[in-house]
């Protein structure tokens, strides 16, 4: 399919494909308008689109004097997609359509003992299962996306550096694509999954926002106009990492008094377990410490456990301290909130916007929009499909 990619990214094609994915179901006429085409070109390709089945004449349009004009739409059952959330316990495959809808799922565990080598077969098996399960056959697979902890270097598609794993430069563009003979992109899971709020959440239409997932780490994703920014290194957006007090604890990354160490999935956790008041928690968890977790203490709090509520509210505080830094450095339009202890909601979301509205720096600073990620569990891998459309829809010569 590689061919075949790169005969749809030829310039003059993205260009179009691009117009059609915003602006369906739109006529050649007005494509022409938009990105100052002529006509006959519109003409030509349009109709090699349409020979490709790439894209269809849906309806029929409004007269505007003349012949009603035949709309046009992008064929998502064209091709597919598969997109990869590497996780920190593991790794969640998709297939989906050229819209992002999921046609296909499947979940392997990572093994206890991490090599990159068993990392990488992980992830091969992942794919290869998700498009068996899809049934859409490998040959209508146009790209794998995959989001990735850490420090990833996202031209060669290396994970530079994975806290979590104790793992250094993997390299898992190369080894995917040798196996499936595939265009593969990787990138860091939390840009993937601003970039997915971007084009299909939260994130549409506005093209400045930063998108904060926190899991078991923490994490942003910044888009500034309308791009993903990546800074000098790569290291942009490595929010949890944050040093928050300069003689706190050790962090995973090696360093001390991270964000991390005091917000993260983990601290929430710790902090219920070694508490005293913790008697709901404990009941519910059936004296079971590994039972005890985010969604149990939300559980709790939801049934109105003092204790469960002040530790979500103590995580949104720590949480707010750095959204408020990043006000006051980025100033973003919206800031969008994922991952596992987000879906709290106000139980910690409450408690991060307080602490902006009494400390950012400015009156409509304070004001800035924060909310929850609208593509929830799905965010990360519905980003890394969408860093595969974004390849694709990105006009640029060939």
């Amino acid at each position: 399919m590689t061919g075949s990619f790169q005969w749809m990214k030829t310039l003059n094609k993205s260009t179009i494909l691009n117009t059609i994915r915003l602006h369906s179901p739109i006529s050649r006429a007005e494509i022409a308008k938009k990105t100052k085409l002529t006509p006959p070109t519109v003409t030509n390709i349009v109709t090699e689109l349409i020979k490709a089945n790439l894209v269809r004449e849906s309806k029929v349009g409004t007269s505007q004097g003349g012949r009603k004009p035949i709309l046009l739409t992008i064929n998502d059952q064209h091709s597919f997609i598969v997109g990869i959330d590497v996780g920190g316990h593991i790794v969640r495959a998709v297939v989906t359509d050229l819209n992002a809808t999921i046609k296909a799922k499947c979940e392997l565990e990572l093994p206890k003992q991490l090599t990159n080598d068993l990392l990488l077969e992980t992830i091969t098996e992942a794919v290869g299962a998700v498009i068996e399960e899809s049934k859409v056959g490998k040959e209508k697979v146009i790209g794998i996306g995959i989001g990735m902890h850490g420090i990833v270097d996202h031209m060669k598609g290396v994970a530079v550096f994975a806290p979590n794993f104790h793992l250094s430069d993997i390299p898992i563009k190369d080894t995917v694509e040798q196996h499936f003979q595939i265009p593969t992109f990787v990138e860091n899971d939390v840009r993937a999954l601003a970039l997915g709020e971007a084009w299909f959440g939260n994130g549409q239409g506005i093209d400045s926002v930063i998108c904060i997932n926190i899991g078991v780490g923490i994490g942003a994703g910044i888009i500034l106009n309308n791009e993903l920014y990546h800074g000098q290194n790569g290291i942009a957006g490595e929010f949890g990492h944050m040093i928050v007090d300069i003689n706190g604890k050790p962090c995973s990354c090696g360093s001390y008094g991270c964000l991390q160490t005091i917000a993260g999935g983990g601290v929430l956790r710790e902090r219920a377990l070694q508490s005293e008041r913790n008697t709901m928690l404990l009941e519910k968890a059936d004296h079971n410490p590994d039972a005890l977790d985010g969604a149990l203490i939300y559980q709790c709090a939801q049934e109105g456990d003092d204790f469960s509520m002040q530790l979500l509210a103590e995580t949104g505080r720590a949480i707010g301290v750095g959204v408020t830094n990043v006000i006051n450095l980025i100033n973003p339009t919206r800031i969008i909130v994922g991952g596992g202890v987000a879906k709290a909601g106000d139980f910690v979301l409450g408690p991060l916007r307080e602490v902006v509205k009494q400390r950012a720096l400015t009156s409509e600073a304070r004001e800035t929009e924060i909310i929850q990620s609208k593509l929830g569990d799905d965010g990360t891998v519905i980003g890394a499909a969408t860093l595969v459309l974004k390849d694709l829809f990105s006009p640029q010569v060939s």
